[in-house]
């Protein structure tokens, strides 16, 4: 945030300062843009029910509190096993949250919860369906908080490992107050240079 903001202030107040790049960034911000979900821990809940999730940091096991993992820091696999093996569930980092039918699926009701806590460095802003391949219909998607994300899947029919991909966006860093003094100062000193300028242009009394 300081580096932004001493940018901005340097072009503000003319001094020759250039357009910010990413490389001008400071990594924690370059990760909430680019990976919103990197340092994600996610409890889940399959058909309302905290057993019905198995979660990769627990071996895909049963018991108590087997439905929380990290992200697969391989990305390879899944994060998240239903109990009844109908379904998997990837979490990238970039937000991408993917369900992949792991057999044929009966019609039925089923539905998922996923909540990150205060594990993420953002809130979650939008949650929003982005395609299926082997899956028709549309999921119902909501945003139950800032933190807690839900699908209804009970629309949706299925072929054998069938998926659809939804999207997780996290809100954009707000300024800090230190930061958003440093613009305000960075302005007022233009506008004081200004006055300054056209004051020396002024002819003087002799």
């Amino acid at each position: 945030m300081k580096t932004i903001v001493h940018t901005l202030a340097l072009a503000a107040l003319g001094i020759g300062a250039g357009a910010v790049q990413a490389r001008d960034l400071p990594a924690a911000m370059i990760a909430t843009a680019t990976a919103p979900l990197q340092h994600a821990v996610i409890s889940a809940t399959y058909n309302g029910d905290a057993a019905g999730m198995l979660a990769l940091d627990h071996d895909f096991a049963s018991g108590l509190g087997t439905n929380s993992t990290r992200l697969d820091p391989t990305s390879t696999g899944v994060e998240f096993l239903t109990a009844d093996f109908l379904f998997g569930v990837d979490v990238s980092a970039a937000g991408a949250l993917t369900v992949i039918a792991n057999s044929a699926i009966p019609a039925g009701a089923y539905s998922m919860r996923f909540d990150f806590g205060a594990s993420l460095g953002a809130p979650i802003a939008s949650f929003t369906y982005v395609g299926a391949d082997g899956a028709s219909g549309v999921p119902v998607l909501s945003l139950v908080n800032d933190h807690t994300i839900a699908l209804d899947l009970g629309a949706l029919q299925w072929s054998e490992f069938g998926a659809f991909t939804a999207q997780v966006g996290t809100a954009s860093p707000v300024p800090e107050p230190a930061g958003a003094a440093m613009i305000v100062l960075g302005l007022t000193a233009i506008g004081a240079m200004g006055r300054l300028r056209r004051w020396r242009r002024q002819p003087r009394r002799t």
